[in-house]
């Protein structure tokens, strides 16, 4: 008997107005509540709050709805202190209060690490930040509408690619932030503004940074209005007329002293935003290591040495170990820099089995692994087999955390400390790390 396909009727969404309570927070800061026994999340909501929302979305095991009315303000709800925050994709978390940001972020960390590693652990003292002027690079997204023949610079708006235009962020470090009105009047006078691709500003303690990405070759004119612009606000001026290629045209090369050694960096590379937090976590991971003369220490996804440098200083040997050539080559300068010569620096895809690898043939009574949001699957199933007695994972990711410590607890490691590092202020995001012992 033949069978014809009916496809499933869709369900009308039931946009009417509905009173919920919001029970708790989920890991991106939207507020959670229950509706026909599954979670509705609602962003903007905090927990304790009676709120009055709409469904945007309905799928059979959750729901996500827009505030139409705040009825009942939880005693931590605060007055958001940035006028874009309504619009702006960042700092979303900016009507809660600083300390029950950091309460909510220590208990997140928490549950996850308990849910999936399978330990319940008290956190140490979370590392703090500065409230604002935190952040030393920022990228500027920048878009020419034709229609309106207008240049818009600034931050991406929230679940759009639409752009909220900015010339004052108080999370960015006072200094680049004062350079914003200065680039807005700059790239406005540009006679060709669809060239551009975007902007990026970076604080060293030498300089100040500004990266402008061009899809095409400047015009003249734009040229000089960039040097200009460099040189009466005394930046360092890169241009980026292609993805791999970037050509500094006025100022010196921008570098940072932060924990005992100095670091050289283009802006292109990867450095952590918040140097205080930085400082800190640095100086937190070294002391979890216990470090000895005698040690031979592996930094994975290592960088520009911002943990190995530093190490090097107080062991017999370290290995850093990164998967941009590029930075390799920038470590093993800054290595010299500091007149440092027990750090080596290897490239590798340490998603790779790293059998075949020379330094991997070493062993190594401690690693520092630092991975990107994907966090470290495959490598981090290695370690113990490198002679590992200590290892320390820093990590922007709690989610991927979680589950390399299940590879790390079934080696014979026991998680014995656990600390949040706000690196992000007025946001979801957390930084963390771990101590593994074995």
């Amino acid at each position: 008997m033949a069978r014809f396909f009916q496809p499933k009727k869709k369900t009308q969404l039931n946009t009417k107005h509905q009173s919920v309570t919001i029970e708790n927070l989920d890991h991106h800061g939207a507020g959670i509540a229950y509706l026909d026994n599954k979670p509705l999340f609602i962003e903007g909501a905090l927990p304790s709050e009676q709120v009055v929302t709409q469904l945007t979305e309905s799928k059979s095991k959750y729901a996500r709805g827009r505030m139409i009315k705040l009825v009942n303000a939880s005693a931590q709800r605060i007055e958001p202190f940035c006028p874009h925050f309504s619009q702006c994709g960042g700092c979303n978390m900016q009507h809660l209060e600083l300390k029950a940001q950091r309460e909510y972020k220590q208990r997140a960390l928490k549950q996850l690490m308990a849910k999936f590693a399978k330990q319940d652990i008290e956190l140490d003292e979370f590392v703090a930040s500065p409230e604002l002027g935190y952040r030393r690079r920022a990228r500027l997204s920048v878009w020419f509408d034709k229609k309106a023949s207008q240049l818009q610079i600034g931050f991406r708006q929230k679940a759009s690619k639409q752009i909220v235009s900015v010339q004052n962020c108080p999370v960015l470090e006072p200094s680049l932030n004062q350079l914003l009105p200065h680039i807005h009047a700059c790239l406005n006078q540009f006679a060709d503004p669809t060239s551009l691709g975007h902007v990026e500003i970076v604080k060293g303690d030498n300089a100040r940074v500004l990266l402008v990405r061009h899809t095409r070759p400047l015009k003249n004119k734009d040229a000089q209005l960039l040097q200009d612009l460099a040189s009466e606000q005394q930046l360092t001026l890169y241009l980026m007329p292609q993805s791999d290629e970037l050509v500094r045209i006025h100022g010196d090369a921008p570098s940072y002293q932060e924990t005992g050694v100095e670091m050289a960096f283009e802006p292109t590379h990867f450095i952590q935003v918040n140097q205080s937090v930085n400082r800190d976590m640095v100086g937190k991971a070294l002391d979890w290591l216990a470090l000895t003369k005698q040690d031979q220490v592996l930094d994975l996804f290592c960088g520009l040495g911002n943990f190995t440098l530093p190490l090097a200083k107080q062991v017999e040997a370290v290995v850093g170990v990164e998967g941009v050539d590029e930075m390799v080559l920038k470590a093993r300068a800054n290595a010299k820099l500091n007149q440092l010569d027990n750090a080596q620096f290897y490239h590798a895809d340490l998603e790779q089995p790293l059998t075949t690898q020379a330094w991997a043939k070493q062993k190594f009574n401690k690693i520092l692994l630092d991975p990107a949001r994907a966090g470290a699957a495959g490598i981090v199933d290695q370690l113990a087999a490198l002679g590992a007695s200590r290892v320390v994972y820093v990590s922007c990711n709690p989610a991927t955390l979680a589950r390399d410590s299940q590879s790390l607890l079934s080696q014979g490691f026991r998680l014995q400390r656990l600390c949040m590092l706000d690196m992000f202020p007025h946001t979801s995001h957390l930084e963390s790390m771990a101590l593994f012992v074995k």
